[in-house]
Parts: structure tokens; C-alpha cells; sequence
């Protein structure tokens, strides 16, 4: 392949399985003598549970047994995976319920039956009886109690520099917002699921149906059941969408591997629809009090944020990691020479909140890219020049930010700015962008066009393992401790071992996610894979390139300097004499008792920070209040792309999930905490119908200083600032600067928005 497999659109490798039907998920995987099980789930938001009456459920045929927590008393919380500050502890959720209730969704009772339709049955004949009590719908109520002695306020982030009090004295201008991010969260084509068994010859429990993080979910299934480390394998198998929201450790989880350690039969759990809208983690919901002071020309001198998260109604494995992002990553690409940051976790009695794509970036992005434009507007410039005389410089890198997140230092490795405005602005013809709009403003329309800038971090260490063997056939295999939601993961590492080590990438195959082939892994999340697999493949590759050539020089009684691997040979340089295949190196060496194999370890204290820029232009319909997203232009810089339609492939999936959580996506609870939003006629999400003509431009301007290749992460970067290039171009529509102060943009609130206006 000329050039080498990096930098080009190959095929991906997974689609195979996927496109002939012989994908295996979750719901795909079964075992003879299998039990199922079925949540019994609170119907109450907050109470104490009085009594659980289990009796006519155990009565019906083919019912194996029911639990509540008295059962599974022995069972400790389920601990915090990320961001493990001090004080969450009490916080966290066990795995049913134990004398009170905190949503409607809660698990508090568990069938174990013949099928399914059993167990759906029987779970509807235990009968709960709970005392409501009073609910906490807000964050903007005052913290109350979560349990004796424990308020429902159980952290407040704290970040920032300089002296933000002595800037806002001195400022010409202070501009301030009041801002909402609704509740909405990743929703997976496919559901939650978990199947477990337990094998009595070799005293293995093993569970399928992993995802995100297995070897993480390994050792605390493990540790939370007593047993030893390696006596718990976890398998994934093809995954439906992870976003964030899959592959976290929840209750069903472990709930199946008691039971199947327990009854010595498989247990397997698939969550339906309606379960995986209010069980599943939610995200966002976060209310910001933001405030910036500036000079005469809009040059930012501080800013002050107060925010608050909404937590839901448990800590769970993502601990704070949403509102610390929030706060650490809110200065975005902007010079901020004083920063104040405030994030208060509160909980409230609706299904906990978890991260969700470009958690935290989302939010802050919508938050800060406001408050740009709110100063364009104060100012009286465009909301280009606003952000152009704010923006760091290639001179400030790397630049130090001075806040920290996910135990690292926020110090921004690489990035031209600038460029890549200019580059969007180019590539998306903005000025007639702008005068196709003014010209169909001047006939009644009301369209727009927005813009937002951001910085997403990527490649989140603090290591990565990888094994790459060559079998005496000539197959290649790679061992990750990475895990697939769909990214991409075995032939990006395809192409980077095929490029190291000069063979096709079609060749080589990828194992992920099989906790029992490589001791040990961090999984896929904090768009990483790229970055820290990559890394260890590359370093792998080239070791085991290395033992390649030296076996063979010894031989083919050649100097190993004389000798190059090219197209799955060794050959000499001058393309004279002998050669070997690596097939025939790997068999030489197992007759040897050895094996042609490498590990590798890319190890990391830093992330890398891509950064990009959003272009939109929307049209509201001011009768219906209504808002259709015409065209959509991203431009990301990705230091180098290993394989850019799949880079662009994210980035377009990401944008589609922006404009749901813009426009249409919306968790809602009624005043006692009901959840609305239970099916899909409720919780809207985009179709291909609402999906606009997108133009992707991938930069690789600033390659990452960090590793070898320059690499950076693309998972998050399609989402991070769609809310907020949505917000301005419907302001721009509208003729009105700052219109737009929450998300969701909903019809009724625009209609509100138009009626005030012409009131």
C-alpha cells in the first residue's frame, strides 16, 4: 500500500460480522439451563419501603426465586471508577434497595424464572408497598437531607486563578448569563445487558455482554463478591452504541453474577426500553450563573461561573466527573486571565446521572460560546472578531490552564486557533453565507447563521497495554486491553501495526474486550483509544519487527542491518538472496521454544487537546415555533488522522446526538418526580429527516508533541459545541442577541420568545 496504511480511508474490519448478520450481542448470547432475570423497579420517586410481598410471585409456575435486599445483604455499594474525591462514598448506590427508595426506576426486588415471559410476569405480582415522601426535583432548591446526618449536596467543585474580584472592578463592561442544560443522555440502539455463569470444574464466573471497561468491572465485580481477580473473566461481544451511558458497572451486573454463583445455572438480564430510559444513567442537567468582566474592546478579563449539577439520585462510577470537566474545560481556546469556577453536585430524586459524549464539554461549551456572543453583542462587534481577540496564539503552546481534571494537568499540548477558524470560515463560504441569510432576512425568513469554537480533550492515560503475536500461518494478532463501542478500535490498530511493520492491515485481527487474554486494560472512554492503544501497538509492532529481523539475520546468516521486512517478508535491502516470511520466522522460533510476540506500553500523565469549530445555519418557522438545521460544517484539527472516514464518521454520528440534545431530547419528571419521558414517542430523538447536509474538514495542523504519531482523539469532538452554534444561529434568525438561554431549544419557547417580542 503506498504511503502506508496511516492517513488512509481503509474499510473498516468489524463490518463483516455485522453486514452478513452474524453480529453477537448481549440478547444474542444464551446457555443451556439458563435462568432469566427481571427487575422489580420502584414506582415510587421517594419513600420507605414498608414491605415487599414476594408470595404469589414464587407461586407461579416456573418462578425460581425472587430477591430483595435482605438477600443480597452481603453485597456492598457499587464503588466510584473516576474523579474519586473525598466524601462521595455515602453517596453510592447498592445493588437493590434497602429501606428507601430514591427513583422511579430504582431496583428493589429481582424475579429469576424459566424465560423471560415468565419472569415479566412475575416481577408484576410482587407487590412493594412504600411511604412517599417529600421529593427533590430541583438543584435550585436548597439542599435537603439525603439520609441521617448526610445532605443531598454531597460536593461542590472548585476551580480557578488570578484575582477575579480585582478584574471585575476594573472592568469597562460586565456581562452576565443565566443558562440551562437539560437533562438528556446517550440512548443505545441496543439496551443494557448481562449474562453470567458460573463453571464448578474450573471455579470461573464468567459475564457477557461487557462493555466500555471490562477489566475495571472485573475487579470490582470480584472484589465486591469475595473471590480472587482472575477467577472472574468478562467477555464483550459487538456493541450497539456505548456514549458513555454503557459498559459502567450498574446493579443488573452484579446481580446476575450472584446469582449465577448462587444457583450454579446461567443468568442472563436484558433491560427493555422503557427500563433503559429511566434506569440507565441520564447526563447534562446543569444550571449555570455565568458572568464575564471585559475592556472597552471585548477582551476578556475574568470569568465567574456558579453552576449547578444535577446528580440524581445516587453517585455512581463516573463519581464527579461531569461537573469537574465542566469546570476545568469551560476557559475553552480562549486567553482567561482570571477564572472562577463553582460546580455544585446536588441530588435529586430522578434516575443518577453519569457522563454522556463530551461530558462536561457540551455543557461548558454552550455556557462560554454564549457569553462570546453576549459580548459580541455588548460590544458591538461580530461574533467572529469577538472570539478572534480572545484566542490563545501558536506562541502560547503548550499552554498551561492552570486547573486540573481526571488527575491531570489541563496544559493544551498543541493548536493554531486561528487556522482553524479561518479554515472553517473558508471552507464553508461564510461571507455568503452571511448574505444569503441578511438577503432572505430582508423577505420574511427567519434563518441564521452561528458559530462556536471549543477545545475537547482526548487520549486520557495513565496507560495502555497491548500483545501482538504472529502465528507460524503468517496471522497476525493484536491483544488490547481497549475495549469496542463502535469506533473503530480493530482497524485503526489494524492499520497502525500494519503500517510498523509492513504488511496488509486486512490481515491482521484484533482481539478487545476478553478480560481473560491480557491482564490487564483501561477500556474505551475520554476518546483514548486512538492515542493510548495506538501508541502501545505501534511500540509493540516495532518490537516484534525487531525480534523479526534478528531471528531471521541469524538464519539466513545475514547482518541484521542488511535486512528490511517488507510485505510480510524479510528480505535484504538490495532485494538480493534469500528471504523468510514471517510465518517461517514465528515457526524457526517455536521450534526453538519460543514465540514471535511483543508487548507493548505507551504510558501518559498528560491528555491531548483537539480542539474545533462549528458552523450552523437554522431557519425557525415563527408559526410553530419549529427550528430546521439547514446545513452543518465541522472543522477539526486531529493532529494526524490514522484513518479519516472513520474520523469523519464520528464526527458526523456526534453532531446527529448534538441535535437531539439541542433541539429535541428532554428528560422530564412531573412535581413528584414521574418520569414523562418513558418511550419514544416521548423522548424525541433525530431521525434521518432532521439531519442536515454536513461538511466535515479534517486538519492535522498541530500533530500532539505527546506521542510518536501526533495523535488525538475524534469520539467527542462532533458534539461538544452543536448546542451552542444551534443557540446562535436561531438568534441570528431571530434578530434577538441572546435569545437562546437553555437547551433543549423547544417550539413553545420559541413561540414565547416571538409573542414577547411582538408584545
Amino acid at each position: 500500500m503506498a504511503g502506508g496504511p496511516i492517513g488512509r480511508s481503509v474499510k473498516r474490519l468489524e463490518d463483516r460480522p455485522l453486514l452478513t448478520g452474524r453480529g453477537r450481542f448481549a440478547a444474542d448470547i444464551s446457555f443451556p439451563d439458563q435462568l432469566t432475570m427481571r427487575v422489580v423497579r420502584s414506582r415510587a420517586a421517594h419513600g420507605r419501603i414498608l414491605s415487599i410481598d414476594a408470595d404469589e410471585a414464587l407461586a407461579s409456575p416456573g418462578v425460581f426465586a425472587v430477591w430483595s435486599a435482605a438477600d443480597v445483604a452481603d453485597i456492598p455499594p457499587i464503588d466510584i471508577r473516576l474523579t474519586k474525591v473525598e466524601g462521595l462514598a455515602p453517596y453510592r448506590q447498592h445493588v437493590l434497595a434497602r429501606d428507601r427508595v430514591r427513583y422511579v426506576g430504582e431496583p428493589v426486588a429481582v424475579v429469576f424464572a424459566a424465560d423471560a415471559y415468565v419472569a415479566e410476569d412475575a416481577a408484576d405480582l410482587v407487590a412493594v408497598e412504600i411511604d412517599e415522601l417529600p421529593t427533590i426535583m430541583s438543584v435550585e432548591e436548597e439542599p435537603g437531607e439525603f439520609s441521617p446526618g448526610v445532605t443531598s449536596e454531597p460536593l461542590a467543585i472548585r476551580k480557578g486563578y488570578g484575582n477575579v474580584d480585582a478584574a471585575f472592578c476594573s472592568a469597562t463592561h460586565i456581562v452576565e448569563l443565566d443558562l440551562a442544560i437539560g437533562r438528556h443522555s446517550g440512548v443505545p440502539l441496543e439496551t443494557r445487558g448481562a449474562i453470567a455463569r458460573y463453571d464448578a470444574a474450573t471455579e470461573r464466573l464468567e459475564m457477557y455482554g461487557a462493555a466500555k471497561v471490562p477489566h475495571w468491572n472485573r475487579d470490582q465485580i470480584a472484589k465486591m463478591l469475595g473471590r480472587e481477580r482472575k477467577s472472574v473473566d468478562l467477555y464483550e461481544g459487538h456493541v450497539g452504541g456505548g456514549f458513555g451511558v454503557r459498559g459502567e458497572l450498574y446493579p443488573e451486573d452484579v446481580l446476575v453474577c450472584v446469582a449465577a454463583l448462587r444457583f450454579k445455572r446461567p443468568v442472563k438480564w436484558i433491560e427493555d426500553r422503557r427500563e433503559n430510559l429511566i434506569a440507565c444513567n441520564h447526563s447534562r442537567g446543569q444550571i449555570h450563573r455565568i458572568r464575564a468582566a471585559t475592556d472597552e474592546a471585548g477582551r476578556i478579563l475574568a470569568i465567574d461561573d456558579e453552576f449547578f449539577h444535577d446528580q440524581g439520585a445516587y453517585v455512581r462510577t463516573h463519581g464527579a466527573t461531569v461537573p469537574d470537566l465542566t469546570a476545568a474545560m469551560l476557559p475553552g481556546p480562549y486567553r482567561i486571565p482570571a477564572y472562577r469556577a463553582t460546580g455544585h453536585i446536588r441530588l435529586t430524586n430522578k434516575t443518577p446521572s453519569g457522563t454522556y459524549r463530551a461530558p462536561g464539554r457540551f455543557e461548558s461549551s454552550f455556557v462560554r460560546e454564549r457569553l462570546l456572543d453576549a459580548i459580541a453583542a455588548r460590544i458591538g462587534i461580530d461574533p467572529v472578531e469577538a472570539r478572534r481577540r480572545n484566542l490563545l496564539g501558536t506562541a502560547d503552546m503548550p499552554y498551561n490552564a492552570r486547573v486540573d481534571t481526571l488527575g491531570t494537568e489541563v496544559i493544551y499540548d498543541s493548536g493554531d486557533y486561528a487556522a482553524l477558524i479561518d479554515k472553517a470560515l473558508a471552507g464553508g463560504d461564510w461571507s455568503e453565507i452571511r448574505k444569503a441569510v441578511i438577503a432572505r432576512r430582508a423577505k420574511g425568513e427567519a434563518v441564521g447563521v452561528g458559530l462556536a469554537v471549543f477545545v475537547e480533550k482526548s487520549g486520557l492515560g495513565p496507560f495502555d497495554d497491548v500483545i501482538i503475536e504472529i502465528a507460524p500461518s503468517g496471522a497476525i494478532e493484536i491483544v488490547t486491553g481497549a475495549a469496542s463501542v463502535g469506533q473503530g478500535v480493530e482497524t485503526v490498530l489494524a492499520q497502525i501495526c500494519a503500517e510498523t511493520l509492513g504488511v496488509g492491515y486486512e490481515s491482521i485481527r484484533v482481539v478487545h474486550g476478553q478480560t481473560d487474554r491480557i491482564e490487564r486494560g483501561l477500556g474505551a472512554f475520554a476518546s483514548r483509544v486512538t492515542v493510548m492503544s495506538g501508541e502501545a501497538t505501534r511500540r509493540a509492532a516495532e518490537t516484534l519487527r525487531q525480534l523479526a529481523i534478528e531471528t531471521a539475520a541469524e538464519l539466513m546468516q545475514t547482518p541484521a542491518d542488511k535486512l528490511v521486512l517488507s510485505d510480510g517478508e524479510i528480505i535484504r535491502a538490495d532485494r538480493n538472496g534469500p528471504s523468510m516470511t514471517l510465518g517461517a520466522v514465528a515457526t524457526a522460533l517455536e521450534k526453538q521454544h519460543g514465540r514471535l510476540r511483543a508487548e507493548g506500553t505507551f504510558q501518559s500523565s498528560h491528555m491531548v487537546y483537539p480542539y474545533g469549530v462549528h458552523v450552523a445555519v437554522a431557519k425557525v418557522d415563527r408559526d410553530t415555533g419549529g427550528v430546521t438545521v439547514e446545513r452543518y460544517l465541522v472543522a477539526y484539527d486531529i493532529g494526524r488522522a490514522v484513518n479519516p472516514m472513520l474520523v469523519e464518521g464520528q464526527i458526523t454520528g456526534g453532531v446527529v446526538q448534538g441535535l437531539g440534545g439541542s433541539l429535541y431530547e428532554d428528560f422530564l419528571y412531573d412535581e413528584h418526580g414521574e418520569p414523562l419521558s418513558v418511550s419514544f414517542a416521548d423522548y424525541l430523538i433525530p431521525t434521518a429527516r432532521e439531519v442536515p447536509p454536513m461538511d466535515v474538514i479534517i486538519s492535522e495542523d498541530a500533530p500532539s508533541p505527546l506521542n510518536p504519531l501526533g495523535l488525538k482523539g475524534a469520539g467527542e469532538g462532533g458534539i461538544n459545541a452543536v448546542g451552542a452554534a444551534i443557540a446562535a444561529a436561531i438568534d441570528d434568525a431571530l434578530g434577538i442577541a441572546g435569545a437562546v438561554t437553555q437547551l433543549p431549544v423547544l417550539p413553545q419557547q420559541l413561540k414565547a420568545i416571538l409573542r414577547k417580542r411582538s408584545g
